[in-house]
């Protein structure tokens, strides 16, 4: 039973990625239904406002819908996807973000003097940790450790230095470090 079902949604995919090839408004409605909540998750480790996280999702998949004449079914469609929405949410950041070396300051962090301190020790998700940490740093975090981006290639991407790149990955480090020690850590 299982296995009919995986079949009935891959010719289901199939079906829909050949509707998206040619422009059908519903294939492209399917395609975002199937994957707009995993993008928003996407979204959100990016950027901690949810309106501009929406924002940043329909931007992608407008671009998704877009560049598909472009998609090759040799790849993974999920990372395909997640490659146009990281680009998306990177591209939002060049446009909104001025990002120096002295973005932050650890010590305020790690005194607990910020705002969000208090919701911290609710927090029992690392996710909400890193989205306390400033855009440039949590971007830069991601890109490196999620996405798996090299500091050269995060700094052609931001429009940034390689220091400002390692220094504020080291930066984000040192700061969820002592936060997971400090509330997690018993």
């Amino acid at each position: 039973m299982e296995f009919h079902k995986q079949l009935l949604f891959k010719l289901d995919l199939e079906e829909i990625i050949k509707g998206c090839y040619e422009g059908n408004r519903k294939h492209q409605e399917e395609l975002y239904n199937m994957f707009a909540s995993k993008m928003f998750g996407v979204c959100l480790t990016y950027t901690k406002d949810r309106a501009l996280a929406q924002d940043i999702l329909h931007d992608g998949f407008f671009k998704v819908f877009k560049k598909f004449d472009k998609y090759n079914d040799d790849w993974s469609l999920n990372a395909w996807i997640r490659r146009i929405i990281v680009n998306t949410a990177i591209d939002h950041f060049r446009k909104t973000n001025r990002m120096t070396n002295v973005d932050f300051q650890e010590s305020v962090y790690l005194a607990g003097s910020f705002d969000e301190t208090s919701e911290i020790s609710k927090s029992s998700d690392l996710s909400d940790l890193i989205n306390m940490l400033p855009n440039g740093a949590k971007t830069i975090f991601n890109l490196y450790t999620v996405e798996g981006y090299k500091h050269k290639e995060i700094a052609d991407m931001l429009n940034i230095s390689i220091g400002t790149s390692k220094s504020q990955l080291s930066k984000a480090k040192s700061v969820l470090r002592n936060l997971v020690n400090k509330y997690y850590v018993r």
